[in-house]
């Protein structure tokens, strides 16, 4: 049974304003220059320049007679006049709002991979069925030169949507002659096959070419699981001969298409920092990387005229429209000025909190002195909430005297030693990352090797946890670290 019944609950909304502050504090210095600029494009009441000291109404309004009205660069019938075209309709329809590519930079490094390829296909000769099913063949080739697709996917391909009936063994025999264009290992289906193309290209006269050939073709696996003893065994040869053998091996390309990889599509992102850290000897200065950005300002010309519209007692319907249209512009400017000054107080009362947390590490760069240090802890600091401090650690970097870091950087969780004082996982991962770098090649440590080394140092620390910061370090297991 339906019931209609008056109910009052209290909820939280975001005003519109509000909404508008949470995207400016995401935005990194590059991307605010722009809205800045964007701004002072949509909105006439808004101007570069320092702010000028608030005019008493009086001399306001003795100031508006004495304007000179020849000087001014507009009037607001102007605008008026001019019909609203909604903002959708001038943007262009290949990006979102959200994902604006026109800051992006595009440049061009010449021809892309395929168009590389069709134009070595192009000078053999081929017959027209051949054409057709290596320009297809092309297609299906992926930007690190792999054909991924089985063969018989692509004899169905054909059929259905270009009408062209094929065997496997014609698409065999286009694939052989795209696998000898350049680069070498182009059109292979494994990396087994990619690398045997390459090798094959060699001078195989030469024992260790010979040697790398076989172990490529008759011992692949054992040597991608790096089973050397078996490879040893099998072939009865010395450890020397497959080092010299491995060597050849890895002197190939695995992936033969990487050099031209999307050319077109590659932009330029250059690291602004939003903040400039400086040390000296009177310690820290900190302040916002801003030289770029203008200083704004009311219109003094949008100010006099809601001034003198509102004082015109024959209030038509005309007027009240200019009056209502030069309020909507002089709030809205007011609203942007006082949006980016909150911004950047906010950016610098957050940094300060991170640098006053980070001293010891700020002062040298040593990470191993860097503090666990969670949002919840910064936040705490600020007064301000966790998820503002998450927005102003995104995309946003600092300069320091030895680099220029992420924000993200600076934050980590923390472990225990026996003492009980707490490290931060990085203190962790670099110790073992060094562990790593120092240890025998010929027997590397394993997982439980390393948790015993960083236990010894007194860190509390689990085999999974290890395994855990290995893989965040993309380091490969012990087994894929051994080497001859």
């Amino acid at each position: 049974m339906l019931k209609q019944r008056l109910q009052q609950k209290l909820l939280q909304k975001l005003s519109p304003q509000q909404i508008q502050m949470i995207k400016l504090l995401e935005v990194p210095t590059l991307q605010i220059e722009q809205r800045i600029k964007k701004e002072l494009e949509e909105n006439p009441a808004l101007e570069e320049g320092a702010e000028e000291e608030e005019i008493p109404a009086e001399a306001e309004e003795d100031q508006f007679e004495e304007t000179d009205k020849d000087q001014e660069e507009f009037t607001i019938d102007d605008y008026i006049e001019e019909d609203d075209i909604p903002d959708y309709r001038l943007r262009e329809k290949n990006y979102s709002k959200d994902e604006d590519k026109r800051t992006e930079i595009p440049f061009s490094v010449g021809f892309s991979f395929h168009e590389h390829l069709e134009s070595q296909l192009s000078l053999r000769e081929l017959t027209d069925k051949q054409k057709i099913l290596g320009e297809y063949i092309l297609g299906n080739i992926d930007e690190d030169g792999y054909l991924r697709r089985e063969l018989i996917n692509i004899v169905d391909d054909l059929a259905f949507l270009q009408n062209v009936e094929t065997t496997e063994s014609e698409l065999e025999e286009v694939l052989q002659i795209i696998q000898d264009l350049e680069p070498a290992g182009v059109g292979a289906r494994s990396l087994r096959e990619c690398l045997l193309l390459q090798i094959e290209l060699r001078d195989n006269s030469q024992p260790p070419m010979k040697l790398a050939h076989t172990i490529l073709d008759l011992h692949f696996e054992e040597f991608t699981k790096r089973h050397y003893d078996k490879i040893i065994s099998r072939l009865g040869i010395t450890e020397d001969e497959l080092k010299i053998a491995i060597d050849e091996i890895l002197k190939l390309n695995p992936k033969p298409g990487g050099v031209y990889s999307d050319p077109f599509n590659k932009t330029s992102q250059p690291i602004i920092p939003d903040f400039i850290l400086e040390f000296s000897e009177d310690g820290f200065d900190l302040h916002l990387n801003s030289k770029n950005l203008p200083e704004l300002r009311l219109s003094s010309a949008y100010s006099e005229m809601l001034h003198s519209y509102s004082k015109d007692k024959s209030q038509k319907k005309e007027m009240k429209d200019a009056v209502l249209f030069v309020k909507q512009k002089i709030d809205s400017a007011r609203w942007f000025i006082d949006a980016i000054k909150q911004r950047q107080n906010t950016l610098l009362l957050t940094m300060n909190a991170i640098l006053e947390y980070q001293q010891e590490y700020f002062i040298d760069g040593d990470e191993t002195k860097l503090k666990p240090m969670i949002l919840k802890d910064v936040a705490e600091m600020t007064g301000l909430d966790i998820s503002t401090i998450s927005r102003v650690a995104n995309s946003k970097f600092v300069q320091t005297h030895f680099g220029i870091f992420p924000l993200k950087f600076f934050f980590s969780e923390g472990l225990q030693t026996d003492s009980g004082e707490e490290v931060s996982t990085r203190e962790i991962k670099r110790i073992l990352q060094d562990c790593i770098e120092n240890e025998q090649k010929r027997k590397p440590l394993t997982d439980e090797s390393l948790t015993d080394i960083l236990q010894g140092k007194g860190y509390q620390i689990a085999r999974r946890t290890v395994a855990k910061y290995r893989e965040q370090l993309n380091i490969p297991v012990a087994r894929l670290r051994r080497e001859i």
